[in-house]
C-alpha cells in the first residue's frame, strides 16, 4: 500500500519543520570570546643608543631586515631556506591541516543525504505440505534519505569557531617558523663568518710569531740571548697553533648546519662557503618602534592569542550538551513489482519526521567535560599573558645586548691598535738588546688575546643584531597571503 499523507498532515509537518529551522541558530550557549587587552608600556625601559631609533620600521624593511646586512651571500641562503627547509614545510602542512579541520566542522552544521537502489527477489516453498504453492516475486526500489541535526544551542557553531581560531592559530604558527628560520640562517652564517676572522687573526699572529721564535733563536745561537727565550717563544706560537684546529672545526660545523637549514645534507655548501668574506656590516640606524608595535608583528603572541580563542569556544561545545538534541528526518523513495511501474505515482512513497534526545542523567558527565574545558581556557589565557612578557623581555634584552656589544666593540678596536703599537716596539727593542724577550712575549700574547676578542665582538654585534630582529617578529610578510608566502 502507498504511503500517501493527509493534506493537513503535510501542512502540520511543513509548519514544525519551519518552526524548527526558525530555532536553529537563535541560541549560542558558551561564552563569547573577547581578545584581551595587552597594556604594554608606551615605550622602551632600554636607552635606545647605539644606532637604535625609536620610529617605527616598516613592514617591508622589516620582512627582509637580513637584506640591511648587505650581504648577497647570506641573501641568498636566507631564500634557499624559505623554499626547502623542512620545518617550513611541516608548519605549511600543518596550516593545510587546520583549513582542512575547519572544514570538517562546518560540514556539521548542514544536513547529510544520501541516494539507494535496489532489487529484491523472494519467494517460500512450504515442503512439509503437498499442497503448498511456490511463491517468489521481485521488488524494484530507488529513495532519497536526508537528515539533520538542528545546531539549536549552537554546539556546532562553537567548534567551527574554535576550528577557525585553530586555522588562524596555524597560520600565526608558520610565521613564527619563518621569523625563527630567518634569524637561525643568518645567525649561522654571522657565527661562519666570525669564526673565519678569528682564524685569520690566529693565523696572522701564527707567523707573526715564528718570526719572533727565529729572531729568538738566532740571538741564542750568537751567544747574544739565553736558551729560555726561544723556548719561551717556541711555546707561546705552539699555544696560537692549537687554537687553530678548534676554529676549523666551528667553521665545518656553521656549514654542515647552514646546509640542514637549507633542506641539504651536511657538506652541500662546503665549496659555496670555502671562500672567506668578512663578517656582515651592521646598519648604521635599526627602527625599533614602540612595545606595542612589537607586539603586533610577534606571529608567537597572535598563535597564543588565537590558541586562548579557540578554548573559550570549545567551552560553548561542551555546553550545548546540557541541552536537547534535535533531529529531522525525511526520505521519497519509489517500490514497485515491475521496472514499468517504478516511476508512477502509485510507486511513490515518502516519509517526514523528527526525532529528539535529551540526557537526563550523566553522573555529572557533562558538567565535569564543561570545568575541564574552563580549566583549559584558563591554562591558555595564561600562557598568552606569559608569551607577552616573555616578548617584552626578548626586545628588552635584545636591545641592551646590541647597544652594550657595540661599546665593548669599540673600546676594543682601540685597545688593537695600542697593542699593535706595543708588539711592534717590544720586537724593535728586544732585536735591538735594549729589553728582555719577557715584554716581547707578553706584547704578543696581548695582542692575539685583544685580536680575536675583537673579532668575536664583531661578530657578536651582528648576532645581537639578529636577535633583535627576531625579537621584533621580523622575518613575515603581512597580509591575507602571509601564510601561503613567505619573505623573499
Amino acid at each position: 500500500m502507498n504511503d500517501v499523507q493527509p493534506r493537513g498532515d503535510r501542512r502540520r509537518s511543513l509548519a514544525a519543520l519551519a518552526s524548527a529551522l526558525a530555532l536553529a541558530g537563535c541560541v549560542t550557549v558558551g561564552p563569547d570570546y573577547a581578545a584581551p587587552a595587552q597594556n604594554p608600556p608606551a615605550q622602551w625601559h632600554a636607552p635606545l643608543t647605539g644606532g637604535l631609533d625609536p620610529a617605527g620600521a616598516d613592514a617591508a624593511t622589516l620582512a627582509t631586515w637580513w637584506r640591511r646586512f648587505g650581504d648577497g651571500g647570506l641573501d641568498r641562503l636566507v631564500e634557499g631556506a624559505v623554499a626547502a627547509n623542512r620545518d617550513l614545510q611541516q608548519a605549511r602542512a600543518r596550516v593545510r591541516e587546520a583549513r582542512a579541520r575547519r572544514g570538517l566542522a562546518q560540514a556539521d552544521l548542514y544536513p547529510g543525504a544520501s541516494a539507494s537502489a535496489g532489487v529484491t527477489r523472494s519467494g517460500s516453498n512450504a515442503p512439509a505440505s503437498p499442497t503448498a504453492l511456490t511463491r517468489s516475486g521481485t521488488l524494484y526500489s530507488a529513495g532519497f534519505d536526508a537528515s539533520w541535526e538542528l545546531d539549536i544551542f549552537g554546539g556546532g557553531r562553537r567548534a567551527t569557531e574554535a576550528a577557525q581560531a585553530e586555522l588562524e592559530g596555524a597560520e600565526a604558527e608558520l610565521r613564527d617558523v619563518l621569523v625563527t628560520l630567518c634569524a637561525e640562517v643568518a645567525g649561522n652564517y654571522v657565527g661562519l663568518r666570525t669564526q673565519q676572522a678569528r682564524l685569520a687573526t690566529a693565523e696572522a699572529n701564527l707567523e707573526a710569531q715564528i718570526q719572533t721564535w727565529q729572531l729568538a733563536k738566532d740571538r741564542h745561537e750568537l751567544g747574544a740571548a739565553t736558551r729560555l727565550a726561544a723556548d719561551q717563544a717556541l711555546y707561546n706560537l705552539e699555544s696560537t697553533r692549537a687554537q687553530i684546529p678548534p676554529l676549523k672545526g666551528a667553521i665545518e660545523q656553521s656549514r654542515a648546519r647552514l646546509a640542514v637549514l637549507l633542506g641539504a645534507a651536511p657538506g652541500t655548501l662546503a665549496a659555496e662557503l670555502a671562500a672567506v668574506a668578512p663578517i656582515p656590516v651592521t646598519p648604521e640606524r635599526v627602527a625599533v618602534g614602540i612595545p606595542a608595535e612589537a607586539l603586533r608583528q610577534r606571529p608567537d603572541v597572535r598563535a597564543q592569542e588565537r590558541r586562548l580563542a579557540a578554548q573559550t569556544a570549545r567551552i560553548g561545545v561542551a555546553t550545548a550538551d546540557l541541552y536537547p538534541k534535535l533531529s529531522l528526518l525525511g526520505s521519497i523513495g519509489l517500490e514497485a513489482l515491475a521496472p514499468g511501474r517504478l516511476f508512477t505515482s502509485q510507486a511513490i512513497t515518502r516519509q517526514i519526521g523528527a526525532s529528539g534526545g535529551w540526557t537526563l542523567f550523566d553522573a555529572g558527565r557533562v558538567r565535569s567535560n564543561i570545568a575541564v574545558q574552563t580549566a583549559l581556557q584558563e591554562q591558555a589565557l595564561a600562557a598568552y599573558e606569559s608569551t607577552l612578557l616573555k616578548a617584552l623581555e626578548e626586545v628588552e634584552n635584545a636591545l641592551v645586548a646590541y647597544a652594550r656589544e657595540q661599546e665593548r666593540r669599540d673600546a676594543l678596536r682601540a685597545a688593537v691598535d695600542a697593542a699593535r703599537r706595543a708588539a711592534d716596539l717590544a720586537r724593535e727593542r728586544y732585536a735591538a738588546g735594549i729589553t728582555d724577550f719577557q715584554a716581547v712575549l707578553d706584547a704578543q700574547r696581548s695582542l692575539l688575546t685583544l685580536e680575536d676578542q675583537l673579532a668575536a665582538s664583531t661578530g657578536q654585534v651582528a648576532t645581537n643584531l639578529v636577535s633583535l630582529y627576531k625579537a621584533l617578529g621580523g622575518g613575515w610578510v603581512p597580509g591575507p597571503e602571509a601564510a601561503a608566502a613567505p619573505a623573499p
